[in-house]
């Protein structure tokens, strides 16, 4: 992690899980980490766990990544107050208990396409305007999963609905960027992670229940991951990261 000491990182969705232990992990490894999330007061907080020489280099930014006007106003602030960025964590996502048949699923649809998908690709795009105009190594992170590659779900099991859709769009955009990265001729990384199931918010209570006793993975095994990614030299591009717990069925 040395390449990135004092570079810029922007973590979306930092407020808790993999994001939160994503932008300390950062900071400890000696880059200024800006964390966007709607609940901006839980970024604040994280400061207060870090050693006091680290916590001025922690910046909270309160975005909904699901609103592109959001986006943009923030990663014009990030371009305009630290002159570039040079790693994005897009790790924003988020679930909703619904199916694809149900009535009035409208809202619950739309809020995990804009949030996964849409969320993604436009700070990405807005990210990437500011890789091109300072022209350093860069590294773009797409927070994916297991679902993005195989449809984890029995009758018994509560619906995913579009979240699985949303994840297998992200195993796409991560080629296609892949692609517009090496055309744009700038030197720019992107990797998808792929955990398997992690203990975070982003499960309803109730939901874990339905699959029993199973092995779950902790935020810090996939910001460890993270680190290693970005940790590779300058010719090596880790594509896609699966990471799975001891153990796991699916």
């Amino acid at each position: 992690m040395e390449q990135w000491k004092n570079k810029i990182a922007v973590v979306t969705g930092a407020s808790a899980g993999i994001g939160a232990v994503i932008a300390v992990d950062l900071v400890k490894a000696g880059m200024i980490t800006i964390g966007l999330a709607r609940r901006v007061e839980k970024v604040e907080n994280l400061k207060k766990g870090l050693p006091i020489n680290l916590q001025g280099n922690l910046h909270a930014m309160k975005c909904d990544v699901s609103k592109e006007d959001d986006i943009v106003r923030v990663f014009e602030w990030i371009e305009t107050k630290f002159k570039g960025i040079d790693v994005l964590i897009n790790n924003a996502g988020i679930i909703r208990q619904t199916e694809l048949i149900n009535k009035d699923n409208s809202t619950a649809i739309r809020e995990v396409i804009n949030t996964n998908v849409l969320g993604l690709v436009f700070c990405t795009r807005e990210a990437y305007k500011s890789m091109e105009k300072h022209g350093r190594n860069s590294h773009v992170v797409h927070i994916n999963s297991i679902a993005g590659h195989n449809i984890i779900r029995n009758l018994q099991m509560p619906s995913t609905n579009i979240y699985a859709p949303s994840k297998y769009a992200v195993t796409a955009i991560t080629e296609i960027h892949r692609q517009e990265f090496i055309r744009s001729k700038h030197h720019i990384k992107v990797t998808s992670v792929s955990p398997g199931a992690v203990k975070t918010e982003i499960f309803p209570e109730d939901y874990l229940e339905n699959f029993g006793e199973f092995p779950l993975l902790q935020p810090e095994d996939v910001s460890q991951s993270v680190l290693h990614v970005l940790g590779t030299p300058p010719h090596v591009q880790i594509h896609e990261l699966i990471i799975k717990p001891v153990g796991e069925a699916f």
